[in-house]
């Protein structure tokens, strides 16, 4: 049997990914956390050349992080190499309610389905957690006194689990809205359901600027929680004057010696509480009314930013270790495309019940709402998402429910 070994941080929701992935393959790993272990983490860079995790070994082979891992998966090359038998063809599985994404919106879908008898499957996708999972503290959700938004994750999913919610590890790949019932594929079952609740929510946002793919990893970071101790008495740079852009670089000044934020404009977008807590401290410097132009490096990683004056179009190259980028989201709705409808900036388009274009599928959280992208938001959207997915499948069902 293969030998795996994984490398981890404390606060990393691509680890927990990877971990989630391996353990729904039954296949056992050593895993070794580097958090707060300097000379792991220096050693790790050797052995790799990155500044990210997870990285995953097999055999000894260096193999990649969580995306990597996704794609043996889905090749079924993690298959072969496990010697596990290739799966006959079956009928889908069929289901009430299947839930896609595991955000507050997907947990509180599940809940509140669960709750109605509905006996619903909850697939994860990516992290568990969705967005929630890259942000360290959460102080703004009502009746939440934790130290971490991974333990308010883990509440979530065990209340969820408690009430009959079946939690599978795996991504959706392709799905059929076009008949009932609806199709479900994943890298591993397929399932048929009566009624669907997205809530895959939205992914970071790329400057797509030269050297920011090529240095990714090794300098280009999307998640301070996960590798900011990389980054241990390094300036780095952090892009973004959102709340995740303050939250994020609140979060480096445990490690980096000096941030220096770089924004668009000349003043912060953040809530106050943030601006407070972040324009006077003594880590934190400002880039205003500056954007970052191109990545640049060597094969030792990120050497520097260029920077333009977005008032005088002035060019400097400012030196850094690291780039940390929260300049917004991208909503995950591509394997939606033609089957819902979507509005121009890809989000779905739900009506205020959370019904799609299609009877019987809604939708919850990030994926349909650019707006306010709280958790406590989402999580209302997933409640009310199951709410209506219960009234639906009532009606088809032709029986009645709560309140009729």
């Amino acid at each position: 049997m293969a030998q795996v070994k994984i490398y981890t941080t404390d606060f990393c929701p691509y680890c927990i990914k990877a971990k989630n992935i391996l353990s729904s393959k039954e296949i056992e790993y050593e895993e070794v956390n580097i958090h707060g272990e300097a000379k792991l983490r220096d050693e790790l860079e050797q052995l790799t050349g990155r500044r990210d995790v997870p990285q995953i070994f097999i055999d000894g082979k260096h193999i990649g992080d969580d995306d990597a891992l996704e794609e043996l998966v889905a090749s079924g090359e993690l298959d072969k190499i496990f010697g596990v038998e290739e799966k006959n063809d079956h009928a889908p599985e069929s289901r009430n309610v299947i839930i896609i994404g595991s955000g507050p919106a997907g947990f509180s879908a599940a809940l509140y389905a669960a709750r109605a008898s509905l006996k619903p499957l909850l697939i994860t996708g990516g992290e568990i957690g969705g967005q929630l999972s890259t942000t360290a503290d959460i102080e703004n959700y009502p009746g939440f006194n934790g130290e971490s938004s991974a333990e308010l994750i883990q509440i979530m999913q065990a209340q969820a689990e408690h009430f009959g919610t079946e939690i599978l590890f795996d991504t959706v790949t392709e799905v059929t809205f076009s008949q009932q019932p609806y199709r479900i594929k994943t890298y591993e079952p397929e399932f048929s359901a009566k009624s669907v609740i997205i809530c895959t929510g939205a992914s970071h946002r790329k400057l797509n600027v030269p050297g920011e793919s090529e240095f990714a990893g090794r300098g280009v970071s999307y998640c301070s929680t996960c590798d900011g101790f990389f980054f241990q008495n390094r300036s780095v740079v952090v892009v973004g004057g959102g709340d995740t852009a303050v939250e994020e670089t609140l979060f480096l000044t445990r490690f980096a010696s000096e941030i220096y934020l770089v924004h668009r404009r000349d003043r912060l977008r953040a809530s106050s509480i943030l601006q407070e807590r972040i324009l006077n401290h003594e880590k934190v410097k400002f880039i205003w009314n500056s954007v970052v132009e191109e990545i640049q490096g060597n094969e030792k990683g990120v050497t520097a930013v260029r920077l333009k004056n977005v008032k005088t179009n002035e060019e400097t190259l400012h030196p850094t270790e690291g780039v940390f980028i929260f300049i917004g989201h991208i909503p995950n709705t591509e394997i939606f495309k033609g089957q819902i409808e979507l509005n121009e900036q890809g989000y779905i388009i739900t009506d205020k019940r959370q019904h799609t274009s299609v009877p019987g599928v809604f939708a919850a959280g990030d994926v349909q709402d650019h707006i306010f992208r709280q958790a406590i938001t989402s999580a209302g959207t997933g409640a009310a998402a199951a709410i209506e997915a219960e009234k639906y499948i009532a009606e088809i069902e032709h029986r009645a429910y709560p309140g009729r």
